[in-house]
């Protein structure tokens, strides 16, 4: 079965950069979760105001949808997927995801987030994301990678446990 996996976590995380590493290492599509958002979110987030759940169901339905029509070809996608309502979406669109649950610090977020050039996505709103923040740790098949270690080493982390197990696991 071909490995499908959702790297998540709150804006700032490093989703993007593990993600890109993962679909490399896995010659995998990558599907970056923010290309896909809708003009209006993309204009409410660069106004600084939050998305509402009303917000994320059309964007859930449209990634989750990219996810399962893969088939039976690799996939990472990129998604905060904040919530576990939206982690069971996807999963009910695409049964054999897993998650890689990058984990990080408000304080580093918001400094990660403010110095990033040219993104949709302001500081201001790290704060929210952590607000909305339901831990995964625990749930079926989510693997947890510290944002603070090398993108090589959360790959490789990554990697090992992918290859032993697909039960929830804490990486360093």
């Amino acid at each position: 079965m071909a490995t499908k996996l959702v790297v998540m976590g709150v804006s700032g995380c490093g989703k993007s950069s593990l993600g890109a590493a993962l679909a490399q290492a896995l010659q995998a599509r990558l599907i970056e979760g923010d290309d896909y958002h809708p003009r209006e979110n993309q204009d409410k987030m660069h106004r600084g105001i939050a998305l509402t759940d009303a917000d994320r169901w059309p964007w859930l339905e449209r990634i989750g949808a990219l996810v399962r029509d893969e088939g039976a070809q690799p996939v990472v996608l990129t998604c905060s997927a904040l919530k576990r309502a939206y982690r069971d979406r996807l999963r009910a669109l695409e049964p054999v995801l897993q998650f890689v649950f990058v984990d990080i610090t408000e304080d580093e977020a918001r400094a990660r987030v403010g110095a990033r050039q040219g993104h949709f996505f302001p500081a201001q709103l790290v704060a929210n994301q952590f607000a909305a923040l339901e831990s995964p740790v625990g749930e079926p098949g989510v693997v947890r990678v510290d944002a603070l270690l090398p993108l090589q080493a959360q790959c490789d982390a990554v990697l090992q446990q992918l290859a032993t197990t697909p039960q929830a696991k804490d990486l360093p």
